[in-house]
């Protein structure tokens, strides 16, 4: 049976970093489509308190999450178990976008390893609600390991490549405002957890 909880305690915490990934949902405030990402890499999420969770965003195709985030904050984080022992735990709250630049980015990035090559900002979430659902008809799954396929291309890319896609995240699929443009590209302030330059 589905259960609310007043707060992400020990045990919550423990399933959370127990799983390889986590399902962002968005929506803008009028119209526009309602956007889902999948988010891997275990090291990307982070419980900073019992209603406080933050995730790095990593440089990609889209920008929804951050467009809408600026349109109206309201933001959903999906676990879900894929073992033997089934569970859904969604984390209702508010969400707002920490730049590489802001004050507040070091503090909040000291809760994650050794960083991501392509990360474009991290995710604060206020969280408002949370509940779990028995996820009885979710598939088994076994992980067979973490792609580093995205890990590796950022690596790999230019400040010019960088650039070329932040240009491309200044706006959503709806037209909404995401990216704006003096946003910084992750080889102008660290990648690898090393100062650039």
């Amino acid at each position: 049976m589905a259960k609310e909880f007043s707060r992400i305690d020990e045990s919550l915490r423990e399933f959370i970093g127990q799983q390889a990934m986590f399902f962002v949902a968005t929506a803008p405030t009028e119209g526009g489509r309602i956007n889902l990402s999948p988010k891997g890499y275990r090291d990307t999420f982070a419980v900073l308190d019992d209603h406080t969770v933050a995730y790095l965003d990593l440089f990609g195709s889209g920008v929804e999450t951050i467009a809408h985030l600026r349109d109206n904050g309201r933001i959903t984080v999906m676990f879900c178990s894929f073992s033997r022992n089934s569970r859904i735990l969604r984390l209702f709250g508010t969400g707002r976008v920490v730049r590489p630049d802001d004050v507040e980015f070091a503090c909040v990035t000291a809760h994650f390893g050794d960083g991501h090559p392509g990360t474009r900002a991290a995710i604060v979430i206020d969280v408002e609600r949370i509940a779990d659902a028995c996820g009885y008809a979710v598939p088994y799954l076994e992980l067979v390991d973490e792609r580093p396929v995205l890990d590796n291309a950022h690596a790999r890319a230019t400040e010019e490549k960088f650039a070329g896609l932040a240009e491309r995240n200044r706006r959503s699929i709806d037209g909404l405002p995401a990216l704006a443009p003096d946003h910084p590209v992750p080889s102008a302030v660290k990648r690898s957890g090393t100062p650039s330059g």
